[in-house]
Order: C-alpha cells, then sequence, then structure tokens
C-alpha cells in the first residue's frame, strides 16, 4: 500500500503537471470507486467546470482544493473563484494516477477518468479496486464525511511529532512499538515499510512494548523517521508491487532498503541475517543484533 512518502510523490507529480487543469468532463468507470457523495451523478457534476488549484496531502490522503471556474478566459485571479469544495483521494493498496496527453481507450482497470477542454485526461487506475475518491462539496467538513481523514494523528514533519508527544501518547501502552507506529491515530502516513526502516535506523526492536522506551531513544526515534521518510521522498516513494508515480515509473527507495524485504540477507551494519516474523498481521523485518 503507497504509505507517506509514495501519497508526497503523488502530490508534487499532480500539483507539476496539473497547472490550471479545468475538469471538463467526468466519466466513472467504477461506482464503488465514488465514496461520496452516493450518487455519481451527483460527484461528476460537482466536479464538472473545476479548477484543480490546489494539492494537499494528509496522511495518505490526496486532497484538491476546487475553484469554479465560469469562464475560462477571465483575467482575474482565479484564487479570488468561488470555492467548489474539495476532491480527495485514497489509493488503498494499488491505485495510481496516469495523465495522458490527447486521451486514449482506457485500460480495464480504469476506475476514474477527469477530462480538460483539449482532451488531456487525468486517468485513475487501480487493479484490486480499493481505492476511493470522495468530491466533498463547501461548507461540508471533511473530517466528519471521511472518518479516517478525521481521525488522523499528527504529519511526522510537523511540530506536534515530537519525543515529548511519542512518550505521553505511549506511556500506558503495552503494544509494541511496531504496532504503534501503524496507528494512523498516533502517527499520520507510516505503514510496514517505513515502520521497520524507521526502527532499524534508530535501533528498537520491533516487539519492544511501546511503555519501556525510554526519552532517549524516543527521540533518536523521531529522527529516524522524519530521516527516513524525507530519504525516500527524495528516491520517489517505494515499488515492490504496484505504486507508480505520475509518469509511471517506479520509486527507487526499494533499492536502499535495510531490513524491509531483506529477510535472510545480511545486515548492512553488522552482517547478521535479517529475520522476518509477523506483528499484528503483518510481516516485521528486523536485525536481532542491531535492535534491541
Amino acid at each position: 500500500m503507497p504509505e507517506l512518502p509514495e501519497v508526497e510523490t503523488v502530490r508534487r507529480g499532480l500539483e507539476q503537471k496539473l497547472n490550471n487543469f479545468i475538469i471538463n468532463k467526468v466519466e466513472v468507470c467504477r461506482d464503488s470507486t465514488v465514496a461520496f457523495p452516493s450518487n455519481k451523478e451527483e460527484f461528476i457534476k460537482g466536479l464538472q467546470n473545476s479548477l484543480i488549484y490546489k494539492w494537499d496531502r494528509r496522511g495518505k490522503y490526496l486532497i484538491a482544493q476546487l475553484k469554479k471556474v465560469q469562464n475560462e478566459n477571465a483575467q482575474y485571479p482565479l484564487e479570488y473563484s468561488q470555492n467548489k469544495g474539495f476532491l480527495v483521494i485514497h489509493l488503498r493498496m494499488t491505485g495510481y494516477f496516469k495523465f495522458i496527453e490527447k486521451s486514449t481507450h482506457p485500460c480495464k482497470h480504469t476506475r476514474i477518468r477527469f477530462f480538460d477542454k483539449n482532451n488531456n485526461e487525468l486517468r485513475f487506475v487501480d487493479v484490486r479496486s480499493f481505492g476511493q475518491m470522495w468530491w466533498i462539496n463547501k461548507g461540508l467538513s471533511l473530517n466528519k464525511i471521511i472518518k479516517g481523514l478525521g481521525s488522523l494523528g499528527p504529519e511526522p514533519f510537523s511540530k506536534d511529532f515530537d519525543a515529548n508527544y511519542l512518550k505521553k501518547v505511549i506511556s500506558k501502552r503495552t503494544k509494541s512499538i511496531k504496532a504503534i507506529l501503524l496507528d494512523q491515530t498516533i502517527v499520520a502516513g507510516i505503514g510496514n515499510i517505513y515502520a521497520d526502516e524507521s526502527l532499524y535506523s534508530a535501533g528498537i526492536s520491533p516487539f519492544r512494548e511501546a511503555r519501556t522506551i525510554k526519552k532517549n531513544e524516543l527521540i533518536k526515534l523521531k529522527e529516524s523517521i522524519v530521516t527516513v521518510l524525507k530519504k525516500s521522498i527524495g528516491s520517489g516513494g517505494t515499488t515492490f508491487s504496484d505504486f507508480r508515480d505520475l509518469e509511471g515509473e517506479n520509486g527507487n527507495f526499494g533499492l536502499q532498503t535495510n531490513v524491509y524485504r531483506r529477510t535472510g540477507k545480511q545486515c548492512r551494519k553488522c552482517g547478521r541475517l535479517i529475520e522476518r516474523q509477523k506483528i499484528t498481521g503483518r510481516s516485521t523485518h528486523w536485525c536481532p543484533k542491531c535492535q534491541k
């Protein structure tokens, strides 16, 4: 599943590629991809004649701010145009976007298509069909309509995410620290890959009870999370199965992982073999010597 670096890579690609993209037409190829409104015709109508003004990210959600366009040739600054709500996307396991100049026939896994007046297409492809989209009109609350969005913890890059915050939220928890990092209500955007890599970088065993981790270790863990995520964003994310950026390219961070998907290979630091075991149903990779 795409995690924070992959979603941030997509956000940056969309922001760069879709400069002044005005949605002229919407084609829904699979109704279940539309999570809100329940009527797909309302979804389509709400998005037509909308400028995708700005792209944001919250955790693993992409959020496009929309502006109403009545006259494409208008000279006034578009930031003063009327707000037309938000388009929110969750890629889930296999969702990705393709930008196609002069639209072509869609593949069988195409779920939603957005066209501008020149027939350029932003295509959402999703093999497993778990990805979702919401059009949320102005005046409605994103956090109330999308429960997962409203319950997210702080962003790893925010000032709210520090060792003091971590100490506070884990002080009485008997869950493993790996399970804590996967909990989106505690910290937004971290998934299996970056939990494993961050714990390795911090030298902390994924099996440790969260409450046993000391303040100095939490400082190192916070720094490791930020460093690992930034490094992955710089590499365009990680591809082990389906992730693609807007240009259809794989992420390269997978070539740099220290423990994830390296079971039975030598630790890059000590030479001990990397081990794998499941925690809360997720495969966990670690070095038994470097992580205590």
